[in-house]
């Protein structure tokens, strides 16, 4: 713990090299604009009627509202928006949303005590650093998946909970130990379970606000003398004890730390819908491209990694027939139909994850042809890549494959900068005026310069 503290107090001081800060004004801008898009969403609503009951003494905006509320309900709203869509970028192979819970702790907390841009870039970094080497920390090369994932725990908020709670203590009065207990405060206080990936129920999408919340709280009492134990990652009864038994891998989260960078290899997601589901999309894209009539299609098979077939493939009428846009979107059936009858937006997008389009007729149709099996191909990439092979069977007895390795957004297919700028149009788009959203754009690709983030922070309130 006192060696990551270290880290984050040494960026603090020297700051983060250029092209590092690039890359976490890309992941700002990415959280904003999934964030907007997500406030006419029910999960929204709900957590923003909870914290205005909570009332308090408001220093940080909420995003996409007039409201400015305290910094904690802040960061609960904002996280529980950043993630509500799904859309939030992803690493591989810890298999879990890193700024969802890192970007709003820091948002609200920059803003509330006035620092610099180049200050909330730097705890940015910091903070999605210490998050994915903290999943590492939980992944099993000889299971080739994270044991978090297994044991069907959420990563993203557990050691987003910590990692959020370095970048706001950061930029909070503290010094070194503080941090040190920031982290291991949160520590105590990140938590998360995967069953509504399966079977439904709308909180996994308050997990990173959450996440986000006990960020802030657990910074916050660090300020004012609440101290975490020195060992609560490797102790006995530390985190990764409790979590993933003999798994986990300390070694993972301090192998050059400040050296190699987890920052810049993370993915962005161009679909607004389950990460397991992206390469089924774009096989399904390309074999549009090849002519393919959905009218002909007599059965379709979809391959991909076993262990990601509990949650796009599991139960099967629940993934043939999803009970919501939501459940929609963790669906391998559902999302390849999709994008056989054509997406729209960057292909497949978010009017796709509604409730009337997920009791589309046409849809349901196509998903009910749709077969997922194990690939042992996909199970060989996985989890380093998220694989999938599509192969149809038209009317006339012809048999088609697309098979697809490697996912888009990552760093063997990644998205250009006019792909993420439409990213960021289309989900501004839904709340925001053209022009309002390309002033965010050009404020947030400039944040290194900004004295204070107070333009920036009032557009969000538009």
């Amino acid at each position: 713990m006192q060696q990551l503290a270290a880290f984050a107090t040494s960026v603090r001081a020297k700051g983060l090299p250029p092209e590092l800060r690039d890359d976490a004004a890309r992941r700002v801008l990415d959280v904003l604009g999934n964030s907007l898009a997500a406030t006419a969403e029910r999960p929204a609503a709900a957590v923003g009627a909870l914290v205005k009951e909570w009332g308090g003494t408001g220093r940080a905006t909420a995003i996409g509202t007039g409201d400015r509320l305290p910094e904690p309900s802040a960061a609960l709203l904002n996280g529980t928006l950043a993630h509500s869509l799904d859309f939030d970028d992803t690493h591989l192979p810890s298999v879990l949303h890193p700024s969802a819970s890192v970007v709003p702790a820091a948002l609200a907390v920059a803003e509330s005590r006035g620092t610099t841009g180049a200050q909330l870039l730097d705890a940015i970094g910091v903070g999605v650093e210490i998050t994915v080497r903290l999943g590492m920390a939980g992944y099993d090369e000889e299971l080739g998946n994270s044991v978090f994932f297994e044991r069907g725990l959420h990563a993203t908020a557990i050691c987003g909970a910590l990692g959020a709670a370095a970048a706001a203590a950061m930029l909070s009065d503290v010094d070194e130990a503080g941090i040190a207990d920031a982290l291991g405060i949160a520590a105590s206080m990140g938590s998360g379970l995967l069953e509504a990936n399966r079977t439904g129920g709308t909180v996994k999408r308050v997990h990173c606000g959450w996440a986000a919340h006990a960020a802030v709280t657990a910074a916050g009492m660090a300020r004012h003398g609440i101290t975490g134990p020195p060992t609560v990652l490797e102790g006995r009864f530390g985190l990764l004890q409790a979590f993933c038994g003999d798994q986990s891998d300390v070694a993972a989260i301090l192998d050059g730390l400040g050296e190699r960078w987890e920052l810049p290899g993370i993915f962005f997601k161009p679909y607004p819908c389950n990460h397991f589901t992206h390469a089924g999309i774009d096989a399904a894209r390309r074999l549009r491209l090849r002519g393919v009539d959905p009218a002909d299609i007599v059965e379709l098979e979809l391959g991909a990694p076993t262990a990601v077939l509990r949650t796009i493939a599991e139960p099967r009428e629940a993934k043939i027939r999803p009970q919501s846009g939501y459940h929609a979107a963790f669906s391998g059936p559902y999302t390849v139909a999709t994008a056989l009858l054509g997406g729209g937006g960057l292909g497949v997008f978010h009017d796709d994850f509604t409730d009337v389009a997920a009791a589309d007729p046409d849809r349901l149709a196509l998903a009910a042809k749709v077969r997922c099996v194990p690939d042992a191909r996909c199970d060989e990439i996985f989890p380093h890549q998220f694989p999938a092979v599509l192969r149809a069977r038209l009317r006339d007895g012809s048999e088609l494959e697309e098979r697809v390795d490697a996912n888009r957004g990552g760093p063997r297919n990644p998205l250009s900068a006019d792909e993420l700028a439409t990213k960021f149009r289309l989900n501004a788009s839904r709340v925001l005026p053209d022009e309002v959203g390309s002033r965010i754009t050009e404020l947030t690709y400039g944040l290194a310069e900004l004295a204070d983030i107070t333009e920036l922070t009032g557009l969000l309130r538009s």
